[in-house]
């Protein structure tokens, strides 16, 4: 299936690419805002009203806010560079806002109804930067080896984020922690954006060339990209389900470690899929990555046991970053250019809803079949999810080399050896 990699597009060539390395380092710094902020939001909200019924639901709210919004976002920063620091700004303020309102102790709805509101502003460095990745490299090869490096990263980002998020609290109030990640914020975008800036103009070029008509639906017209984004909602709906299956089964002080199992999976997958080069089409590769996603998210109900849902989830995380890094490689060749940053966002909106649906959908079975029954239903909507996308007409199973060609783009010779 895949043959060891003799080409240069090393990691260290990724990153010795035009600008890449100040794109890259200002990209995770403003992703370290975002990984670190869910702590100190809740806890904030909870000090500043009094209850952790309405701080849940207003982080809930907020995090639905900026998942539902995050393409639309994405379409006004692709179209519109300097809306990324307008955004930047109006979520940096409003983040200031929440952490005065909670320190203050102002009244809880005008401080839910900011929270909420600051949900819709968050700035799209991930789709934004994948988008870039696909401008700056020259073949598939590359794009590939520098998705996975970005993932990697993210993944590692997000993992800590909590991490120092905690710290910060550990020895100062919660507002002073989120106040914090304000900073990081404008701080972050704005070397994102200075950037952005510097960027050769050739690296913007590319997305011009073939423009997608601006239409309500966008991206979600190309052929075969509503099943992978299927593909992706049903891989986040398994992840909550796990997660909060080994919370049921064995208590929190267990699960912390298990899941931090597939954070290092997915970074280790992550990093060791980009290594390679692949003959089947990226396709094709996500529906074998999500088939066997799928076994690894049910092995626990199988090996029903501490450390049979340890390795089940370490391999589910190596199998998850692959699948991730083959959606956003997918992206490239089925979105025309134009509309690849709102597709990415609709990548991780369809993720984030898999989760939010996983959540509630475990909370229902949780009470009366039992952790091991969640276990099992964890493999349903990837499984539903992967079997739909494998049908003999669908795009996915035919690996979007024709996609391609309605793009102007041609395929890698390798994609085209079945």
């Amino acid at each position: 299936m895949s043959r060891p990699d003799r080409g240069s597009a090393s990691y260290r060539a990724v990153l010795a690419l035009p600008r890449a390395r100040g794109l890259f380092a200002a990209a995770m710094l403003a992703r370290l805002s975002y990984g670190m902020l869910s702590l100190p939001l809740l806890l904030s909200l909870r000090q500043g009203t009094g209850s952790y019924a309405v701080a849940g639901t207003a982080t809930g709210l907020f995090g639905l806010a900026a998942a539902l919004l995050g393409p639309f976002r994405a379409r006004l920063v692709e179209g519109r560079h300097a809306a990324l620091m307008i955004l930047s700004v109006c979520y940096t303020l409003l983040l200031a806002s929440v952490a005065a309102g909670c320190a203050l102790r102002i009244p809880a709805l005008p401080t839910v109804g900011l929270a909420v509101l600051a949900g819709m502003f968050p700035p799209p460095v991930g789709p934004l930067m994948r988008t870039l990745w696909g401008e700056l490299t020259v073949d598939e090869e590359q794009r590939q080896r520098a998705l996975s490096l970005d993932t990697a990263a993210e993944s590692t980002v997000f993992a800590l984020g909590p991490v120092f998020g905690a710290f910060l609290i550990t020895f100062s109030a919660a507002p002073m922690a989120l106040g914090v990640c304000a900073v990081l914020v404008i701080t972050g975008f704005s070397a994102f954006a200075a950037a952005l800036g510097r960027s050769p103009a050739g690296a913007h070029r590319a997305a011009a060339r073939t423009p997608i008509p601006r239409t309500a639906l966008g991206p979600l017209r190309a052929a075969g990209f509503v099943p992978l984004l299927l593909v992706v909602l049903g891989t986040g709906c398994a992840l909550s389900l796990d997660e909060i299956a080994v919370v049921a089964a064995w208590g929190a002080g267990v699960a912390g470690p298990v899941m931090a199992l597939f954070s290092v999976g997915g970074v280790l997958g992550g990093l060791a899929y980009g290594r390679r080069q692949w003959r089947a089409t990226p396709g094709r590769r996500l529906l074998a990555l999500a088939a066997f996603s799928s076994g690894c998210y049910a092995l626990p109900a199988l090996l029903y046991a501490v450390p049979g849902a340890g390795v089940a989830l370490l391999l589910a995380g190596a199998c998850t970053d692959a699948l991730l890094i083959t959606s956003y490689l997918l992206v490239d060749t089925l979105v025309p250019g134009g509309s690849r940053t709102e597709a990415g966002a609709w990548v991780n909106t369809a993720y984030n809803l898999g989760s939010a649906l996983g959540a509630g959908g475990a909370g229902l079975l949780i009470d009366r079949p039992g952790p091991v029954a969640v276990f099992a239903a964890a493999a349903v909507p990837l499984g539903a999810a992967t079997a739909l996308g494998a049908l003999r007409r669908s795009p996915l199973r035919r690996g979007g080399c024709e996609a391609a060609v309605l793009t102007g783009r041609q395929p890698m010779v390798s994609d085209a050896v079945e």
